[in-house]
């Protein structure tokens, strides 16, 4: 089983930021293209690429949709996007127009119904995303915490067939404080799925710890404000975990 890195590229106002723990008053501006910046990744050896729509997430709807469908179109790296999806419309948008994998993060929570429905449609290419705060499930753009644990809900989506899930400690985020390792091998190990980690790798030695755990269902990792900060580059994150296989 391979291990995969996922750089990530956070869309508001059509730039490149980073919010320090989702807060959108703590925002950081990396690039004024998001385009540019999937490009830049792709070429330092990305095989696939996060982005998420911070507007749509807050706002509910598609906003910086563009930019991710021209990374789509452009690029041969895979992109995987979350924020503000909230109807099969939107899956549909994305995944008709060459996006590998759509991540469902507050609709999952608020519709179980439906997003069980999604995964049971569009199988592997649909991903559940689990923000948690103390263990609880986080939803609109992190705004609000509800009163579902992430190992139960993720249990739930697992047993309906969702393969992939994205765990996002928000304690983390944005921190460089070093991932939440047992809360994601946690939820590998509940799941008995592939779990990508989210939050808080801030060096080399991070990624090698999480890849450690590949072979419980550790798959990948994000990374951002890592990358951003010059901390390392995409293609030294590719590296480290390829060598450590």
């Amino acid at each position: 089983m391979s291990f995969t890195i996922y750089p990530a590229i956070d869309m508001r106002g059509g730039k490149c930021v980073r919010l320090l723990q989702g807060d959108y008053d703590q925002e950081t501006v990396y690039g004024d293209s998001p385009f540019e910046m999937a490009t830049q990744f792709a070429s330092e050896g990305a095989s696939w690429i996060h982005m998420v729509d911070l507007d749509g997430a807050k706002d509910g709807k598609r906003v910086n949709d563009s930019f991710v469908l021209q990374a789509a179109n452009v690029l041969k790296a895979n992109i995987q996007i979350g924020g503000g999806i909230r109807t099969e419309a939107d899956i549909a948008h994305y995944l008709d127009n060459g996006i590998a994998r759509v991540i469902l993060g507050s609709v999952a929570v608020s519709n179980h119904e439906f997003a069980i429905e999604m995964i049971r449609k569009y199988g592997e290419q649909i991903a559940i995303g689990l923000d948690a705060k103390n263990g609880y499930v986080a939803t609109e753009g992190w705004l609000n915490t509800s009163q579902v644990k992430a190992v139960e809900l993720g249990k739930r989506f697992a047993d309906a067939g969702a393969e992939t899930f994205i765990f996002t400690d928000i304690a983390t985020d944005g921190m460089l404080s070093g991932p939440n390792v047992e809360a994601v091998r946690q939820l590998a190990q509940v799941t008995g799925k592939n779990v990508i980690a989210s939050g808080g790798v801030s060096e080399l030695s991070d990624l090698t710890r999480l890849r450690a755990y590949v072979n419980e269902g550790v798959a990948g990792a994000i990374v951002g404000k890592a990358i951003y900060e010059g901390r390392f580059s995409v293609s030294e994150a590719v590296s480290e975990v390829t060598v450590s296989c």
